[in-house]
């Protein structure tokens, strides 16, 4: 009696709702484009070249014609010293090279007179020979002996001149070696620019005593300081992991802390060393600065070009998972079924991911919440916000 009521209860239950809805999905399509992957640092504005200039020889400033500040061209003087035992030094070459030439023609004149002499002695040795021949005993043999020498006497003479013209010619050139050498250091007495720049530092005044910067001697006070500031280096730390794909000719936009002005450069070289503190690489950037608007020890936000593909496969960053062994993907399928595909990815981007292996163009990808989906499981897509290049577009 009591299974009855039991068995209408269960007779008289409603229709069971019907299952849940689909989850939604927020999904991209896989779409082709130009992707970058760029890596963003601060920089430094260096001179192309700095140099201090040293006077070569020591001596008080007489004139500096430059200050601070001041553009100057390859070649202009910067400053004249007054070195006055140099004045001396030159006149002392000048006149030992007038007395070298004075020996040289006394040397000259007697090679002339000793050769008069041996012609002379020669002539008479040969006439008295002939004599003798012709007519023997009219000569005594001791006469005859005595001419030939003074004959032989003759023609030595005439080498030990020649000698001695050969000594004062030497001389001449030693003495000319040496005027070259003090005019040398006169003229090191007038500091010239080496090449284009600015001066950056001025360290001597008119009647300042400099001493020779011949030698690596820190003593020694340079004039000025040079720097050639109308073509600067940008130098960026590139961190270790980052250093493979730094090549010359790489693309760097600049952006100036000081103006916010963003110009495009070049890598124009890098040391191809690591500093072991720091486990960077130096590269540098030139920057033309013509009209002298940078200064140098000015900072810049660099950002490099490491890696580009044009028209590659592109998805948004989050829609790659990190496997255990392999990136994989959630598909949405035409049944609107969840499908896990592994990928092989390339360039990574902030927020897109090349994908080189493992899709096809326009598939459509879940862009978020992975973990909440199974692969056969059934999903509503919703086109995400996201937005994606159009063909041929940058990132």
């Amino acid at each position: 009696m009591i299974a009855f009521p039991c068995i209408a209860f269960v007779g008289c239950k409603g229709k069971q709702p019907d299952s849940a809805p689909a989850p939604t999905a927020s999904v991209a399509p896989v779409a082709r484009g130009d992707l970058s992957s760029t890596l963003t640092v601060a920089g430094a504005f260096q001179p192309y070249q700095e140099v201090d200039l040293h006077a070569k020889v020591s001596g008080y400033v007489r004139h500096i014609n430059v200050d601070i500040g001041d553009r100057v061209r390859a070649g202009q003087v910067i400053a004249t010293l007054e070195v006055p035992e140099l004045n001396a030094q030159v006149a002392a070459a000048q006149a030992q090279i007038r007395r070298s030439k004075s020996e040289i023609a006394r040397a000259q004149n007697s090679v002339t007179l000793a050769e008069a002499d041996e012609a002379a002695l020669h002539a008479a040795y040969v006439r008295l020979s002939e004599a003798s021949a012709r007519r023997p005993g009219l000569i005594a043999a001791q006469e005859l002996d005595d001419a030939g020498a003074r004959d032989q006497d003759g023609e030595a003479k005439i080498n030990v001149a020649k000698s001695a013209l050969e000594a004062a010619q030497e001389q001449l050139g030693v003495s000319q070696a040496e005027n070259q050498r003090v005019k040398s250091l006169e003229d090191y007495a007038i500091v010239t620019a080496p090449f284009n720049g600015v001066v950056t530092m001025r360290y001597a005044d008119v009647g300042s005593l400099i001493q020779a910067g011949t030698t690596s001697d820190t003593q020694s006070m340079p004039v000025v300081k040079l720097a050639q500031s109308d073509l600067l280096r940008l130098r960026m730390p590139v961190p270790e992991e980052d250093v493979p794909f730094i090549q010359n000719g790489g693309e760097v936009q600049i952006k100036l802390q000081a103006t916010g002005k963003t110009i495009a450069g070049k890598i124009i070289r890098f040391t191809r060393e690591l500093t072991a503190s720091t486990r960077t690489m130096l590269a540098e950037v030139d920057v033309p600065n013509h009209d002298l608007a940078l200064s140098a020890g000015m900072t810049a936000e660099a950002a490099i070009v490491l890696q580009a593909q044009k028209n590659a496969l592109i998805v948004p960053a989050g829609a790659v998972v990190k496997g255990d062994t392999q990136p994989y993907v959630l598909v949405v399928d035409s049944n609107n079924h969840v499908q896990r595909k592994s990928v092989t990815t390339g360039i990574q981007a902030p927020d897109r991911v090349e994908v080189v292996q493992g899709l096809t163009e326009h598939e459509r990808v879940i862009v978020s919440g992975q973990e909440n989906y199974q692969p056969g499981e059934t999903v509503r897509p919703q086109l995400s916000t996201i937005s994606m290049p159009q063909q041929g577009g940058n990132q």
